[in-house]
């Protein structure tokens, strides 16, 4: 009979860390990849945090003057979506009129590396329209 050590332990998957995570058979919410694809999933999102990766807080419609094509329910949805899932801040100022910004938080702000690593992968996959002849 032969016992395990940690040198039998089976090795990561190519690509993937050696988590639990890595091994599932179907799509789970706890699943960090998940949470990662939930929190950017929907059209325009990632243009959202581009515009707030720039730095600095902006009110909904300085947001809707940088995206003119974005509608506003889409826009709403978007930035719900990003408060619900801590990628975004909501700050109110007292006042009158009141006013609201939004600003990525320190979490949010991890999502730059994130955007440009799927940008340089989607830049270099083969396929692109762009690459192909007319």
């Amino acid at each position: 009979m032969t016992h395990r050590t940690v040198g039998d332990a089976p090795a990561a998957l190519p690509g993937l860390p050696d988590d639990r995570h890595a091994r599932v058979a179907a799509p789970r919410p706890d699943c960090p990849v998940e949470i990662a694809l939930a929190a950017l999933r929907g059209r325009w999102t990632t243009l959202v945090v581009r515009e707030l990766l720039r730095g600095e807080s902006l009110s909904y419609s300085e947001l809707a003057a940088r995206l003119p094509a974005l509608s506003d329910k889409v826009l709403s949805d978007r930035l719900a979506r990003l408060v619900a899932a801590g990628v975004v801040a909501k700050d109110r100022t007292a006042g009158w009129p009141p006013t609201v910004g939004y600003r990525l938080t320190p979490h949010g702000r991890e999502l730059g590396p994130v955007l440009q690593a799927l940008w340089d992968w989607g830049a270099a996959a083969p396929g692109r329209p762009e690459d192909r002849e007319p």
